[in-house]
């Protein structure tokens, strides 16, 4: 009997490492047209895919300076982010977010919204596959499309529409900046008339920019 279950769960993960091969393999070329939050959304769903060339370069530098300042030499995980979120559970204080850019991009594509130990599991699983099967351009493609820009509204092509009724081509720094620092929490925080933190954040990122694309930090998106 023991034998038997043994054999039956080694099927089920060679059966799920199959599939997960196949769909990141899939995904690298073909566009990520919907996802399980979208699909598991209650409100009616915009989204708008764009290729990384439609989309403004002053985005990409926002969400790196707002999410992800070592999008370009981690390998899908920021170590130090890990050990400081760890430290802050331990000492009992408010825990930083440690996610980089590629781990939000495998769970918006892969899983579900939430927490749980068994989803970072297959979370971290995911992110290594896309960090080497896909490129670090190609993570940012999707990401941008596929991030919650609003309620109900996905990826920056949908959301630039909605918030300034143009497109994500012609994002000005301000616009692309606000937008990141609502990412986090889009259906919290306002894009188009921001106030308090949402308005501070929004300004540091902004700020934030000039410093990306001087220390190149969104080379491996470009380069």
């Amino acid at each position: 009997m023991a034998t038997r279950i043994a054999l039956w769960i080694a099927k089920a993960i060679a059966v799920f490492i199959a599939l997960s091969l196949v769909l990141v393999v899939l995904f690298r070329f073909v566009p990520v047209t919907y996802t399980l939050t979208m699909l598991f959304d209650e409100n009616p769903v915009t989204r708008d895919w764009e290729p990384l060339s439609r989309i403004d370069r002053n985005m990409v530098s926002a969400v790196i300076a707002a999410e992800d300042s070592k999008f370009c030499t981690h390998n899908g995980f920021d170590a130090e982010a890990i050990e400081q979120a760890i430290e802050e559970r331990l000492a009992g204080e408010r825990e930083r977010g440690a996610s980089t850019i590629s781990q939000q991009t495998a769970k918006n594509v892969f899983l579900w919204q939430g927490g749980g130990w068994f989803r970072k599991g297959l979370e971290a699983w995911f992110t290594f596959l896309i960090e080497t099967l896909w490129t670090k351009r190609r993570i940012m493609e999707v990401y941008l499309n596929v991030a919650e820009t609003g309620i109900g509204t996905y990826g920056v092509e949908a959301g630039a529409q909605r918030y300034f009724n143009k497109s994500a081509a012609r994002l000005s720094r301000d616009e692309a900046s606000r937008m990141a620092a609502a990412l986090p929490s889009p259906k919290r925080r306002e894009v188009k008339n921001p106030t308090g933190f949402t308005r501070r954040y929004g300004n540091t990122i902004e700020a934030r920019i000039g410093v990306v694309r001087r220390d190149r930090l969104d080379a491996c998106v470009y380069d």
